[in-house]
């Protein structure tokens, strides 16, 4: 037996193999460990080829929550582009609609939106009501167009996804996993590339009431091109995202996130390793193609308790990231400037990345009712800001005024009071002086007199009737007599 014969090495095409079923036997084994429950679902793909660069607990049942929303759009998208319906197309909010739980526009059963505004409020602020109107304008019902959900999610091999609903609120049955969200927004991208701008608006503007799109890597992260978060106690935050550079799209899932932010830390992380790791591909084992990776069997985690449990001191909901984003100056802001104008800035963790201000942008006006364009549009959004303002209450608000104004009326009061003391205390002191003034004037006025009729005594008896006429006539009886007299002559005449 020769010793030093040279045995043959596997070849690359064996050894590719061999790391495809070690993957493959790696994710069944991760997902059926008590551990997966807990776990993050994270996966990155390559928009334009389906090539995975990253990928754990990929095939994971989950809820999906509000990216469910990717698939009424991808429904309704493709009846616009197939002309059984328009983007100015009205469809009607019904009871059913206007009785959906929050995040919601909460417009009044009857109401009418365009099949155009419908989408961006849908889209932007993850309007549960408006995702019902669209089902039922689409589908004539929420069951009819959760069937037509679910015959595109079977056409393009969602093999681990059903759809009961068109917005994601719980509901038993209402399941996916990240290789499947991956697969539908593939389809977004490579079916509807001319309707994409629903994926990535920055903000909407309705009346007076400005809402900025849930996903905080649009006009934060360099090249963030959309496109839905998701939220429900069960799933933790949820986020399918893209961006591009270099020509080169990206697509991130991540599924089962602590917060809002974190879910947006997450994909921001995973976006940044999948371009940076363009170039060193051949060093990592081949992952294949998401349509290639195997689902696991195995019931979705359930994270009600972590999310929403008494262990959690605030109750996570999708609308904590409802409030304005926080501002960021100095170095940070200036480097997403330089990257939002495609230039090169010092690069900034994705964390830095999110705390900063969003690039700036012009809020897309929405409205009800038809189709409005130029002045008729402005004109729309300003009746819409008139309703929106605050009116001054008058009569029924002067209460509230009182009371929101109480420490300086009582001192006002208390001023008032002490002048009208002053005033009563005045009066009451030229009242006393008053008879003492014409009782010296009398005198200094009766001394003339006095001295002309010395000559003559009866001045005397005539300077006598006069006193009585001024000291007892006003004060009481001839006041009463006077008064008396009228009323017994009114009558008479």
């Amino acid at each position: 037996m020769n010793r030093n014969r040279m045995v043959p090495l596997p070849t690359v095409s064996c050894v590719s193999s061999l790391k495809s079923v070690a993957f493959a036997v790696g994710v069944a084994v991760i997902a059926l460990s008590p551990l997966a429950a807990r776990a993050e679902a994270l996966l990155v793909v390559e928009a334009d080829t389906g090539k995975v660069l990253q990928a754990e607990n990929a095939t994971i049942p989950w809820y999906p929550a509000s990216v469910t929303k990717l698939m009424t759009t991808y429904v309704t998208l493709k009846a616009v582009k197939e002309g059984r319906i328009t983007l100015d197309t009205l469809v009607t909010v019904s009871p059913i609609a206007a009785a959906q739980s929050p995040s919601k526009m909460g417009f009044r059963s009857g109401t009418q939106v365009t099949i155009d505004n419908a989408l961006k409020m849908m889209m932007v602020k993850s309007a549960n009501d408006m995702a019902v109107v669209l089902a039922e304008g689409v589908g004539g019902s929420i069951d009819g167009f959760s069937a037509l959900m679910n015959e595109n999610a079977a056409r393009l091999g969602m093999t681990q996804t059903s759809y009961v609903n068109p917005n994601g609120l719980p509901a038993e049955g209402q399941i996916t996993s990240a290789r499947d969200l991956a697969i539908l927004a593939r389809a977004i991208i490579r079916d509807l590339p001319e309707y994409e701008y629903f994926v990535h608006i920055p903000a909407i503007k309705f009346g007076r009431r400005v809402t900025q799109n849930f996903n905080r890597l649009i006009g934060r992260f360099p090249g963030a091109d959309g496109m839905k978060t998701g939220f429900i106690c069960a799933s933790g935050f949820n986020l399918v995202a893209t961006a591009t550079r270099n020509n080169k799209r990206l697509i991130a899932v991540v599924l089962g996130a602590s917060s809002g932010q974190m879910r947006g830390v997450r994909a921001a992380q995973l976006l940044e390793k999948g371009f940076s790791a363009n170039n060193l591909s051949w060093l990592r084992p081949a992952l294949g193609n998401v349509d290639d990776l195997v689902p696991v069997n195995v019931d979705p985690p359930n994270l009600r308790d972590e999310m929403c449990g008494p262990k959690r001191k605030k109750p996570a909901t999708e609308t904590e990231d409802e409030v304005a984003s926080t501002t960021a100056t100095g170095e940070t802001g200036a480097a997403v400037a330089f990257f939002a104008a495609g230039m090169q800035a010092p690069k900034l963790r994705p964390v830095d990345m999110l705390a900063a201000a969003p690039s700036p942008s012009e809020p897309v006006i929405v409205y009800t009712g038809p189709k409005k364009t130029g002045a008729d549009l402005i004109a729309a959004n300003a009746v819409e800001e008139q309703k929106q303002t605050p009116k001054p209450r008058v009569g029924k608000g002067k209460g509230k005024k009182t009371t929101v104004a109480a420490k300086p009326d009582a001192a006002a009061s208390d001023a008032a009071a002490d002048t009208k003391a002053a005033r009563v205390s005045i009066m009451v002191d030229t009242k006393a002086a008053k008879p003492a003034k014409p009782a010296a004037a009398k005198p200094s006025v009766a001394k003339p007199s006095v001295a002309k009729p010395a000559v003559t005594t009866a001045e005397k008896p005539a300077a006598v009737p006069a006193k009585p006429k001024l000291a007892t006539k006003p004060k009481a009886k001839p006041a009463a007599t006077t008064a008396a007299k009228p009323a017994a002559a009114a009558p008479r005449s």
